[in-house]
């Protein structure tokens, strides 16, 4: 089929399509768009139709496709939208009051139990916790990395038993 007969024959064709895409969208606006994407992909698409196919079918099934992809996409995405007015927290007076002695008592149990870790645990574990990598590690402690990452792990099984005690 020539390009400006498929062009011609999807053009008599799309009509149909856009009261299904309103069924679909329930709503002109996204209708319109679903519209224009499928007839955007029936143009990119020509040389996957077969002539002689239901021209109607393989655009329904087109915005049926796309359709599908779009809600899946949405529902991923989880999106909130917050339409409240928020104008009376913007004068209203936020007061903060830190418990500094109960996180105070608790950085000190956990720094106790970090230098409670035997030195074989606790050397490589503290040079993690300063923000080096595994390699780095390694090399400097002058060990297999796979002996680092593994007394890391206990080091943190070790620290998250006796911290869970409190």
């Amino acid at each position: 089929m020539a390009i400006l007969d498929f062009n011609e024959y999807l053009v008599n064709n799309a009509e149909f399509l856009k009261p299904f895409a309103i069924t679909l969208t329930r709503d002109s606006e996204a209708a319109k768009d679903l519209f224009q994407e499928t007839l955007y992909r029936a143009l990119a698409n020509k040389e996957k139709y077969n002539v002689g196919t239901n021209m109607k079918a393989w655009l329904y099934t087109i915005m049926r496709n796309i359709f599908i992809n779009n809600y899946r996409r949405k529902t991923k995405q989880h999106t909130i939208f917050d339409s409240t007015p928020n104008e009376f927290l913007i004068n209203q007076k936020q007061v903060v009051i830190n418990d500094t002695a109960e996180g105070n008592l608790r950085i000190k149990d956990i720094q106790a139990s970090i230098h409670n870790l035997p030195e074989i645990f606790r050397n490589p574990f503290l040079l993690y916790f300063d923000g080096f990598k595994y390699n780095e590690i390694a090399d400097m402690l002058r060990e297999p990395l796979g002996t680092i990452k593994s007394r890391i792990h206990f080091a943190r099984k070790l620290l998250k038993a006796q911290i869970q005690r409190y």
